[in-house]
């Protein structure tokens, strides 16, 4: 039995009530989540100086298991959209603990008082930290088929036809959620612009 098929088989069983399921499923895509836990990290770097991807993908895969509790994904599609929401969050969740007001990340100089150019100029700042928040969250409350784009394309780094693909849609498609997607961050964020 293919992956694919295998995970629709444990979603079905999850949906009927069987609460073992829930592991069956986290134990079948383990491998596949921690993949996308590396590609999304490297979307939040400063996160990556403090922790690793198994630190991420483990507390990911906590949160993972409780919303299992509460939704019922019907497809392989839709699970993997709900783990990279909760993967997601436990980013930036990461992020608010390393570098707030108090996180050890904003005190945390290991430069012994030589930083190059470069250095300096990937500092976090407070301003940056909150910038950022403010854009995962958004990212959040985007409409469902612009978010599937955003998480394919921005996070988890694929091509514009792979993802046309997965999603079942032509590239055109594909091609519009993206720029609507784009257009509404960059509204909801003061013209921050989302590069291709």
């Amino acid at each position: 039995m293919g992956h694919t098929t295998q995970l629709q088989h444990w979603l079905e069983l999850a949906r009927r009530g069987d609460v073992e399921a829930r592991g069956a499923i986290l134990e079948h895509t383990c491998e596949r989540l921690r993949k996308l836990s590396r590609k999304m990290l490297q979307r939040f770097a400063k996160v990556h100086r403090w922790c690793e991807t198994d630190d991420v993908l483990q507390n990911a895969l906590l949160r993972l298991h409780r919303a299992l509790a509460e939704v019922r994904p019907e497809s392989p599609r839709q699970f993997y959209g709900l783990a990279a929401t909760q993967i997601r969050r436990e980013l930036l969740d990461l992020s608010k603990h390393f570098y707030g007001t108090e996180g050890v990340g904003a005190k945390h100089h290991s430069d012994d008082g030589h930083m190059t150019k470069t250095q300096a100029a990937d500092t976090v700042r407070p301003e940056s930290l909150e910038k950022w928040t403010r854009f995962h969250e958004q990212v959040e409350r985007l409409p469902e088929e612009e978010r599937e784009v955003v998480a394919l394309l921005w996070y988890d780094g694929l091509p514009q036809p792979e993802v046309a693909t997965i999603l079942g849609v032509s590239l055109a498609t594909v091609k519009r959620r993206w720029q609507a997607a784009r257009l509404r961050l960059c509204e909801l964020l003061d013209d921050w612009v989302l590069e291709e």
